[in-house]
């Protein structure tokens, strides 16, 4: 079973989306997940819990279930910004070269794109190699808050 739930967040409303054993994804914004039931279930606190923590400046790291949906090289991708320690950022090509794959900046970038989990799975950490902003699934806006709640001061 999918469940979901909205967490009212400082950089806007986080619609939760979770199954019995992990964070399935997280949209910027209200949605009703097709096939999920609207029920703030443990995992959903846990997890709005955390965002709230991480919002606050108390806490740096995650530690919940994760089941993102994607293709392998999507995956590998979404694995390699798990690395990317809080404060810290990397370029497409440093995320490229990590997974073996040195011409796949732009591949990279979609997949980077395409991540369900934003914020947990920390794609605002990716920037571009002369250290500008490119682009965010929640808005370049919500990058910059990110950043700047880790301490990072962004190019615009």
């Amino acid at each position: 079973m999918k469940y979901w739930e909205v967490y009212e967040s400082k950089i806007g409303p986080l619609t939760i989306l979770c199954d019995d054993e992990a964070v399935l994804s997280i949209d910027f914004g209200r949605a009703e997940p097709e096939n999920a039931i609207k029920k703030r279930t443990e995992l959903i606190e846990r997890t709005a819990g955390q965002l709230e923590e991480y919002m606050a400046g108390e806490r740096t790291s995650f530690d919940l279930p994760l089941k993102p949906v994607g293709t392998e090289f999507q995956k590998r991708v979404w694995n390699a910004l798990l690395t990317i320690p809080y404060g810290k950022t990397k370029s497409y090509k440093d995320i490229a070269v990590q997974i073996d794959n040195p011409k796949g900046c732009r591949a990279v970038g979609m997949a980077n794109n395409r991540n369900p989990i934003p914020i947990i799975i920390p794609c605002h950490r990716v920037i571009g190699a002369n250290g500008s902003l490119i682009g965010y699934g929640g808005g370049l806006d919500i990058k910059v808050k990110l950043l700047e709640l880790e301490g990072i001061e962004a190019l615009e």
